[in-house]
Parts: structure tokens; C-alpha cells; sequence
């Protein structure tokens, strides 16, 4: 419990670094930088405990941003800005960027042989897909608290 505990802390911290640097090199006000830390650590955080648990790195994306999303929305009504503001900075440490690197790396081997390997063209769809996936669930997650809360109709 306490390695699990330990490792959250320290995904935490390494997950707000590239959050506040994002947001620095999107012009977000020196004041608000910490609350785009906060949204990073705590939902790259997430996807590091769901993850350890066993889900799908795509349902645990998909609910790390979801909560990012809903955790910006406080943020803004809080200081009457807006969400966004806070979400794209705190979602950029959960792109796929390995999946996608191992998708081009595996494309780039595969158009360099004479022959189609099958092992090289799995890794490619596999990776591609995983990709594009966890892309879907970055989006509609950050994008569903919002479309929630600012509904003018009810649901049902």
C-alpha cells in the first residue's frame, strides 16, 4: 500500500511539470498556474491508480480526463475564467505519445523491408489504434463534464 501510495505521489509530481509548463507556453496567468498543476497531478494520478487496478489505459484516459474536466469547471467558477484555460494544460502529460512513436517507428520499418511482415504490421495497427483511442478518450472525456454542466435542457 505504502509502494502504491509512494508511486502516486511521485506520478503526481512529475505529471505537474509538464502541466505548468504547457500552461506557461500558453500564455496562462502566473496566478493560475498552480490550479493547472493541480489538474495534471491529480489526473495523470488517477490514470496511475486505475491502471494499477487493471483497467484499460483507454477507460483509465477516459476517466482521468473526465475528472481533469470536472475539476476545471470548479477551477473557472471559482475565478471566473475559463476552463479551458486550465484543462489543455493539465491533459497534455496523458497524450500517448509512445503508442504514437512506436506506431511511426514500426511504419517507417515496415515501408523500408521489400516484404509486408506480419509482426511489424500488427505492431503498427496495434499501436495506431491504441493511439487513436486513447486520443477519443482524452476529447469526449474532457469534453463531457462540460456539455454536462452548461446544458440548458435537462437530460431526460
Amino acid at each position: 500500500m505504502m509502494e502504491l501510495l509512494l508511486k502516486l505521489l511521485n506520478d503526481a509530481a512529475f505529471s505537474a511539470v509538464p502541466a505548468v509548463g504547457f500552461a506557461m507556453v500558453f500564455n496562462v496567468p502566473r496566478r493560475f498556474l498552480p490550479y493547472c498543476a493541480l489538474a495534471g497531478a491529480l489526473g495523470h494520478s488517477l490514470r496511475t491508480l486505475l491502471l494499477h487496478f487493471g483497467m484499460p489505459i483507454e477507460w483509465c484516459t477516459f476517466a482521468a480526463a473526465a475528472l481533469v474536466g470536472v475539476l476545471t469547471i470548479g477551477f473557472a467558477k471559482k475565478h471566473l475564467a475559463p476552463p479551458l484555460m486550465y484543462a489543455v494544460a493539465a491533459i497534455i502529460p496523458m497524450i500517448p505519445g509512445t503508442y504514437a512513436y512506436n506506431t511511426v517507428i514500426a511504419l517507417v520499418q515496415l515501408s523500408a523491408q521489400s516484404e509486408v511482415s506480419p509482426e511489424l504490421t500488427a505492431e503498427v495497427i496495434s499501436n495506431g489504434l491504441k493511439t487513436i483511442f486513447i486520443l477519443g478518450a482524452l476529447s469526449v472525456g474532457l469534453a463531457m463534464p462540460s456539455l454536462l454542466y452548461f446544458r440548458t435542457r435537462p437530460v431526460i
